[in-house]
């Protein structure tokens, strides 16, 4: 049988940009995002036994990115209930196991396993509990703190050696200001070739009453501050690819590509 992975993936890419200009299912994925954002859908998934807060679509994106890209550190702030960190964790577990695989050492324990750094401004006891006796804990550094705080990023830079490829996800605090800092101080530890992926971005799509009683809002979030950063750091840029296939993302024009 004829190999055809090429004439798929183009085929793929080519539906990519009809849906871009496909009037009714764009009316369709914003109606969805908007009654699910009022419906705090995405509340309702766990990942390996916590809850991950995230959109399904997300998550898959992320999955995409991790395996394609394949960093041994992942910086992630905002914990809230650990799901996060859990996917995180277990995605590089699997690149660690199929590296063994690779290398010839099926079932071999890695040395220098690698790891994801989670930081909130303040984890609850029972966060932390849950995050810490879950069997892939060991994976997990779990930092306390401003992620904008110049000890913080100083604890979290310790723990990453020269020659580890790094990824950020930013998803603390969502006003403009908090995410501008976070972009500058955590994007320049991304590798080349890695990946910010800033979530939320989808708050400056929506009027005001889609997120009654935030002090995030249109002209005020983490898509403003990804304009004002790129504008400013041409080493970054957009993968538009990803939210555009996605249709159903809370961070469309929120996955940042280090270039350069």
């Amino acid at each position: 049988m004829k190999d055809d992975r090429e004439s798929f993936i183009a085929e793929r890419a080519a539906r990519v940009e009809d849906y871009r200009d496909d009037g009714p299912l764009q009316e369709a994925a914003e109606g969805f995002m908007r009654e699910s954002l009022r419906a705090r859908y995405s509340y309702q998934f766990d990942w390996l036994g916590l809850p991950i807060i995230q959109y399904p679509q997300d998550v898959f994106a992320l999955q995409e990115i991790i395996w394609t890209t394949r960093p041994d550190i992942i910086i992630e702030t905002g914990i809230a209930r650990g799901g996060s960190l859990i996917f995180s964790a277990s995605m590089l577990a699997l690149l660690d196991m199929t590296d063994a695989e690779r290398a010839g050492r099926a079932g071999v324990p890695v040395a220098d396993r690698r790891r994801v750094i989670g930081i909130d401004l303040d984890i609850r006891a029972h966060n932390r509990q849950a995050v810490e006796s879950h069997p892939l804990a060991g994976r997990i550094e779990m930092v306390e703190g401003d992620s904008t705080d110049p000890a913080v990023l100083d604890e979290v830079r310790r723990s990453i050696r020269s020659e580890q490829r790094v990824m950020v996800c930013l998803d603390s605090s969502h006003t403009h200001d908090h995410v501008v800092k976070e972009l500058d101080l955590y994007a320049p530890l991304v590798t080349p070739g890695c990946y910010c992926a800033v979530f939320d971005t989808v708050i400056e799509e929506f009027e005001t009453a889609v997120f009654p009683g935030r002090p995030w809002s249109q002209g005020n979030n983490p898509m403003t501050a990804v304009r004002d950063f790129l504008a400013r750091d041409p080493r970054f840029e957009i993968d538009a690819s990803i939210s555009d296939k996605l249709l159903l993302t809370v961070a469309r024009g929120g996955f940042l590509k280090r270039v350069a």
